[in-house]
């Protein structure tokens, strides 16, 4: 949702861009809680940005789509087909999972669904480069150290997660 004050430096409307973050290949709990999560970020009109791919990725992506949303996929090939069919713009890197990094610098805030590896890692990016990550059913970081608690933020619905994750203001704190 834009506010008044939601512009960037030369006063064109700003949308909240959010990542959604989660494994390829997952099960169907996970797949419907990353639908509502892409619905429900449509519905509040931030933009959705995610790995392109297909689990969670693909499941946030038709949500949001399907409810007008905006939706980018930052590939890890260099080959933007490759990208689900709920990806309206695809970016196709080249990187592999150097990937992780563009979606954690272009995100504002991240929602974790799920997840292996990947986005273990993803997460660990955003929170080194100070941004809010929402965790649904993911990783467990009791165990990483210290972990800021205004970063690493759980939820336990869809719902409760794009409210936490676009109640966040950088810097705020």
């Amino acid at each position: 949702m834009i506010k008044d004050d939601d512009t960037d430096r030369h006063g064109a409307a700003r949308y909240p861009i959010v990542g959604v973050i989660g494994a390829a290949r997952t099960d169907e709990e996970a797949r419907a809680l990353a639908y509502d999560v892409g619905r429900l970020i449509a519905e509040r009109d931030a933009i959705l940005v995610c790995g392109g791919l297909s689990g969670v990725m693909e499941a946030a992506c038709q949500g949001a789509y399907e409810h007008n949303g905006i939706t980018i996929g930052i590939l890890p090939t260099d080959d933007t087909y490759e990208a689900n069919p709920y990806v309206q713009v695809p970016i196709a890197t080249g990187f592999g999972i150097g990937r992780n990094v563009v979606i954690a610098r272009t995100a504002d805030v991240l929602i974790a669904v799920g997840g292996s590896y990947g986005t273990l890692s993803e997460i660990g990016l955003a929170l080194n480069l100070g941004k809010r990550v929402v965790h649904l059913q993911s990783w467990d970081l009791d165990q990483a150290g210290a972990v800021d608690a205004e970063l690493y933020v759980e939820a336990q619905t869809p719902e409760e997660a794009v409210e936490r994750a676009l109640e966040f203001q950088p810097g705020a704190q």
